[in-house]
């Protein structure tokens, strides 16, 4: 579209927007009815670690809203000269998992506890073995149990329990609702009636019966949307809490709220069976749209589902680049150190590609990146590990690729599951995340862990505030019988370019050699925790 017609499309509100609440951005991405982005706009945060949960503070959950969406809007102001005061669909969405539990006025009973905690383990496998259904100790179920079992003061006075995703669009719109994406995450679903799971419900009900409670659990929990539906309209409220400045109207239609697994399928054109997603970020997780269910129960599988309610195999590890990160972070201090000023692109484009240089595994070295517990291969506590032997090739280039390779060393275990034990077939793979701007090196560390193509496409940067966004214009813009797939497939992507690397032999080999050094040494890493807690050093 030319600045003319554009223009005018935002003056009438033919756009969508999408925010997306990342675990270290919030974005506000505005697009037109080309699914182009218009505008964004963006927030950095930082989880805390407050009285043993992993945390954010309630008012920077405000105050990051609201600064991305003014960035958004400043950025369509100056570039189109137009006062941003409509848009056609609006969605939220957010981190999945965690737990947001509020009384009847309204008010937040605990610190909203994400998806990063590993505290519920007791919670996680007591529902496992009462469903025979994978309860992952991220998901608000095992949350709100463990909060049962540790007899904390505020359960009696739950009156809502939700997701980040579902209370920014209970903010903005006054409904208790969710999108079933994110709702896969909050409790087991029956795919049939794309709704909770009646028996699962009814046990969980009958397990806490002695309790005494006021409340029983299909009163707490928000009512689940398909994609496509409207979930509720801007309010008053609302608009004046996303745009203080009052310009923004109210009465806007949302869909239904998602979570950013949601949003990374959709940004990724992976909402067909057979079809999979890996987005790559603070955590690491695989999405596999899978054609039948699993033939058991494995800890280490989510099974939840796509925003139009398809069953997902889901592979989630706690951790992935914070340490790689953390150590970028370091080498910007040295290079300042020297007088250099290297800005963030130049200094990972030169140390990701150094990975390119490495022996195969890695030279013998190994590094554990686990900033927080990681469940799949038992790690409770974060403790970030490197360790070297004597023996080792200890070089930039093999620190590197050690790094890229660990943070794929979780996620390998569980895709073992699907592909081996399950026989999963997969047509394609599609990655996303900050890492692939980088060009080739994220992309062939991942083929060499998984062997298999990895593709990424053009579109992998826009992120999951896009593919939110995307879901928004599908309520609005969607023809009438149109699946979400069938929508991606011919209106979105339809043109998209891509790029697919296949896995190297030699790299493949490499990682098999690295991979088996990482699980043999992961009793080095519990021993490490271990030895720091019996110090005192939590």
């Amino acid at each position: 579209m030319n600045q003319v017609d554009l223009k005018e499309a935002i003056t009438k509100g033919e756009t969508s927007l999408g925010i997306e609440f990342g675990s270290t951005r919030i974005k506000a991405v505005l697009i037109d009815r080309r699914f182009e982005t218009i505008a964004s706009g963006s927030f950095e945060w930082e989880n805390q670690l407050k009285d043993g949960y992993w945390t954010y503070n309630q008012e920077d959950i405000i105050t990051g809203l609201q600064t991305a969406y003014r960035e958004m809007k400043q950025e369509v102001e100056r570039n189109y000269g137009v006062a941003l005061r409509t848009v056609g669909s609006i969605g939220f969405s957010a981190m999945m998992h965690g737990y947001m539990a509020f009384d009847s006025t309204g008010d937040l009973l605990v610190p909203f506890r994400t998806w990063r905690n590993a505290t519920t383990g007791a919670a996680a496998r007591e529902l496992t073995d009462l469903f025979q259904f994978n309860i992952p100790e991220r998901w608000s179920i095992a949350h709100l149990y463990q909060a049962i079992l540790n007899q904390e003061d505020h359960v009696p006075r739950i009156d809502f329990v939700t997701t980040l995703a579902g209370y920014i669009h209970w903010l903005m719109t006054g409904n208790k609702v969710i999108g079933i994406g994110d709702a896969s995450g909050i409790f087991p679903i029956d795919e049939s009636i794309h709704n909770y799971h009646p028996t699962m419900v009814k046990q969980f009900n009958e397990l806490t019966a002695a309790k005494g409670y006021s409340w029983k659990l299909g009163e707490l929990l928000p009512k689940v949307y398909v994609a496509g539906e409207q979930a509720g309209e801007l309010t008053v409220a609302g608009a004046a809490i996303l745009d203080p400045a009052g310009d923004l109207q109210s009465g806007v239609p949302l869909c239904p709220p998602e979570g950013d697994a949601g949003t990374g399928m959709v940004a990724t054109n992976s909402v067909k069976k057979r079809t999979g997603n890996i987005s790559v970020g603070t955590s690491v997780f695989a999405m596999i749209v899978l054609e039948k269910e699993l033939s058991k129960v494995y800890p280490e599988i989510d099974m939840v589902t796509t925003p139009d309610g398809s069953p997902v195999g889901m592979v989630h590890a706690n951790n992935c680049s914070s340490d790689l990160n953390a150590w970028m972070g370091l080498f910007r201090e040295f290079s300042e150190a020297m007088g250099y000023d290297a800005d963030s692109g130049k200094l990972f484009s030169v140390l990701l590609n150094k990975a390119l240089e490495a022996d195969p595994d890695g030279g013998g070295l190994l590094s554990y990146g686990y900033l927080s517990g990681e469940n799949i291969t038992g790690i409770d506590k974060g403790r970030p590990l490197f360790v070297r032997s004597p023996e080792s090739n200890f070089t930039l280039a093999n620190f590197m690729r050690t790094h890229l390779f660990t943070a794929f060393g979780a996620l390998r275990l569980g895709m073992d599951i699907l592909t081996e034990n399950e026989q999963v077939a997969i047509d394609s793979i599609l990655a996303h995340g900050g890492l692939f701007k980088t060009p080739v090196v994220g992309q062939k560390a991942l083929a060499a862990a998984l062997n298999v193509p990895i593709s990424v496409m053009s579109t992998a940067g826009e992120g999951g505030a896009w593919g939110m966004a995307l879901l928004a214009s599908y309520m609005t813009n969607k023809d009438q019988e149109l699946s979400l797939d069938e929508f991606l497939e011919q209106k979105v992507f339809k043109d998209a370019e891509g790029q697919e690397i296949a896995p190297d032999s030699s790299d493949v080999e490499g990682f098999q050699v690295f991979i088996k050094r990482y699980y043999a040494g992961l009793a080095i890493e519990q021993a490490a925790v271990d030895h720091l807690l019996e110090n005192g050093r939590n």
